[in-house]
C-alpha cells in the first residue's frame, strides 16, 4: 500500500467519523448524565463494536446483509429497539446533581462499554460500510490480508479517538449546564436523540 492511498483512507475516515451517527448520539447522552467516568468505558465500547463489525464484514456478512433482506432486518430492528430503549430510559431518569456531583445516576463501566458496543456492533450500515468502503483502497496486487489489518485497525483506532473527544466535549458542557433543572433538559434531549436514532435505524432500507 503506497503512503497516498493511505493517506487518503485516513482522510475519509476522519470525514465519516465525524459526522455524527447512532453510536455518538448514545456516546453524547451518556456523557451528559454521567459525567467524565463515562468516556473511556463508552469509547471502548464503541472500539469493540467497530471490530466486530469490521471481523464479520471481511468474514461475508456484509455480502449476506446486502442480499438477505430478512437478516438485515432481524439486525436493523435489534439495533433500533435498543436505541429506543435506552433513549426511553434516559428521558426518564431523574439527574442528582444537587451537592456533589459525584452522586450521579450510577452506571456500572461494564455497562457502558456494553451499551456503546450493542449499538456499534448491531447497526448493520457499519457492516455494509467496511464491505463498500475497505476494497476500495485495497491494491489487489498486493496481500490483501495485511492491508485488511491495517486498515481495520486504523478505522478502529480513529472511531475510539473521535468517540472519547465527543464524551470529552460532552462533559464540558455539562459543567456548563450542571444544575438538576437544565440536567433534566439535557436527559430529555439526549433521551430523543436516542430515540429518533432509533427511529432512523429502524426506517434504515438497503441500498
Amino acid at each position: 500500500m503506497v503512503l497516498e492511498t493511505y493517506l487518503a483512507y485516513l482522510l475519509a475516515c476522519i470525514v465519516v467519523l465525524i459526522i455524527p451517527g447512532p453510536t455518538i448520539m448514545l456516546v453524547v447522552s451518556c456523557s451528559l448524565t454521567q459525567g467524565k467516568r463515562a468516556a473511556l468505558p463508552l469509547a471502548f465500547g464503541v472500539g469493540l463494536g467497530d471490530m466486530v463489525a469490521l471481523a464479520a464484514s471481511m468474514a461475508g456478512l456484509g455480502a449476506l446483509l446486502a442480499t438477505s433482506a430478512s437478516m438485515f432486518t432481524v439486525l436493523k430492528w435489534i439495533g433500533a429497539v435498543y436505541l429506543i430503549y435506552l433513549g426511553i430510559k434516559t428521558w426518564r431518569s431523574n439527574p442528582e446533581l444537587g451537592g456533589a456531583m459525584a452522586r450521579m445516576q450510577h452506571t456500572s463501566r461494564r455497562a457502558n462499554v456494553f451499551r456503546a458496543f450493542a449499538v456499534t456492533a448491531t447497526n448493520p450500515k457499519s457492516i455494509a460500510f467496511f464491505c463498500a468502503f475497505l476494497p476500495q483502497f485495497i491494491n489487489q496486487a498486493a496481500p490483501i490480508q495485511p492491508q485488511i489489518l491495517i486498515l481495520g485497525t486504523t478505522f478502529v483506532v480513529l472511531a475510539v479517538i473521535n468517540a472519547a473527544l465527543y464524551a470529552l466535549l460532552a462533559v464540558k458542557v455539562r459543567h456548563a449546564v450542571a444544575n438538576p433543572r437544565a440536567m433534566k433538559i439535557v436527559n430529555r434531549v439526549g433521551g430523543s436523540a436516542l430515540i429518533g436514532a432509533g427511529v432512523l435505524t429502524a426506517a434504515l432500507r438497503r441500498a
